[in-house]
């Protein structure tokens, strides 16, 4: 009964809005597709046949229902040198190598390292992807007719008056049939899917990749295969993370990062090119009511049966139609709140927030903004937490002890302000330094404790801490130096 459930649950909770979402997916994958084949110097087959491996395998093996996986630019961008260089075989290969990494980072847990990716990262993140989508669209809408921009502009207000009538349908998926209509009955003359290149008329067939299988070929896949899985992840996990907080629920992520891997590694095999999830279009997808993994499988499926069977019709479909969905997405993917938050944010967290967006539009490269992001929080959190540390002291009556009471976390940030917080040589008989409310958290703080034991000590000062916890008790007896023998002759840090 558990496993119905659980079926019917991430499968079956509302099949007619996750199939007519998946359509809508489906129809904004192509152009997608075929312009990230093209960036990776590839036949637009590549792309689609990619498409439509990875969302239906992510569909059954991937931890997020309803989040759509493709081939993305992410990924694409990576594996143009490759693909100069060495050909499109070594693109196949380097892609089932992906997917071996990115299960084995599964199995490892990495998955873990998203706990380090603070709330202001995240935000900048999506606010950037926002910004990109938009000017993905700028070619699409430069150097054409008026009739374009009024396709668009209508388009844009078939998606977001038509709701207003009725939610049965998708408002994009209605744009989408309305404006093709008028397209092909009016002869409008406007840029159609069939411009951006030819799509396949046949299935995919399985193939090995046609490379010699030395350890050269690995020694030149292998950097490749690894940046293409570290980046398909994070983008991977952090849109996940925004599906999580789209749908209000929650989602495996461990078991995601194996169904991305399985997927780019059955890929390969395919003839298609790496991919990860990708956030615009799963917010299409959410926004149309898809919400289970039938969305993400419909998306998969019905686009390969459009570049198959419906071919000559999807091609004739105008590009504005498309451009207006791209361009909803754009503006429900940027967080508009954010930009009220900067004013009463800590404004550590809203320079985090525009440098990671800054750093991703600047280079196109989300990887880089997003550990800028990330190194950022990082320095401000230190700091932070630097700031929190206090010492304090008082002098017995009698002039000749002084106890230092000592608060806060001590860790290799604050190690160089607990060092200075103590006056050396000052003619004192005994030192009492009290840890009581302080925690030592790495080697650097140890080493730093005993520095200042050993120096009061060569002062002819007698020194005595107290009030160790229990956790920096035991890391102050495997790794401090000031209670060993001969504790004067030893290095003080470590």
């Amino acid at each position: 009964m558990t496993s119905i459930a659980s079926l019917k649950r991430e499968w079956f909770v509302n099949p007619r809005a996750d199939i007519l979402a998946g359509i809508v997916v489906a129809l904004a994958l192509i152009p997608e597709a075929i312009g990230f084949s093209i960036i990776a110097g590839v036949d637009p087959r590549v792309g689609l046949y990619a498409s439509f491996s990875i969302a239906v395998i992510t569909a059954f093996v991937g931890g997020r229902p309803g989040m759509i996986s493709a081939a993305t630019a992410a990924v694409a961008v990576l594996v143009t040198p490759l693909v100069r260089t060495h050909g499109i075989e070594y693109l196949f290969a380097a892609t089932v190598l992906m997917g071996v990494v990115q299960v084995a980072a599964g199995f490892l847990r990495l998955d873990l390292l998203m706990q380090y990716v603070s709330r202001s990262v995240i935000t900048g993140f999506v606010n950037a992807l926002a910004i990109l989508i938009f000017i993905a669209q700028l070619p699409q809408l430069t150097g054409v007719t008026w009739v374009t921009y009024a396709m668009v502009a209508g388009g844009l207000a078939i998606i977001y008056l038509f709701p207003r009538l009725t939610k049965a349908v998708p408002s994009p998926l209605v744009a989408i049939i309305i404006l093709t209509i008028m397209a092909i009955y009016g002869g409008l003359n406007v840029n159609t899917v069939g411009d951006m290149g030819n799509l396949p008329s046949s299935l995919p067939t399985f193939l090995i990749p046609n490379v010699p299988l030395t350890l050269e070929t690995l020694q030149i896949i292998l950097p490749y295969s690894l940046t293409m899985a570290a980046v398909g992840l994070l983008e991977s996990m952090l849109t996940a993370q925004i599906v999580d907080d789209l749908t209000d629920t929650g989602s495996d992520k461990r078991r995601e990062m194996k169904g991305q891997g399985i997927a780019n590694f059955v890929t390969g095999f395919l003839g298609g090119m790496g991919g990860c999830a990708m956030i615009g279009q799963s917010v299409i997808n959410v926004k149309s009511g898809g919400s289970t993994r039938l969305s993400t499988f419909v998306a998969g499926a019905f686009l390969l049966f459009l570049i198959v069977v419906l071919g000559p019709l999807v091609a004739r479909i105008p590009m504005p139609a498309l451009v207006a969905v791209m361009i909803m997405v754009s503006i429900g993917t940027f967080s508009w709140r954010s930009i009220r938050d900067i004013s009463h944010h800590p404004w550590q967290s809203s320079v985090v927030m525009i440098t990671t967006v800054v750093i991703v539009v600047w280079t196109r490269d989300l990887a880089q903004g997003v550990l800028a992001g990330v190194i950022l929080s990082g320095l401000f959190f230190a700091s932070k937490v630097k700031r929190l540390f206090t010492v304090s002291s008082d002098l017995s009556a009698d002039g000749k002890a002084r106890t230092y009471r000592v608060a806060g976390q001590l860790f290799f940030a604050s190690a160089d302000s607990f060092t200075s917080s103590f006056d050396y040589k000052e003619p004192l008989d005994r030192v009492i330094i009290d840890v009581s409310a302080a925690h030592f958290w790495d080697i650097s703080a140890v080493g730093t404790l005993d520095k200042a034991v050993l120096k009061f000590r060569r002062a002819g000062t007698v020194v005595e801490v107290v009030g160790l916890n229990e956790a920096s008790a035991s890391m102050v007896e495997r790794f401090a130096t000031h209670d060993k023998m001969d504790a004067e002759a030893l290095p003080a840090a470590h």
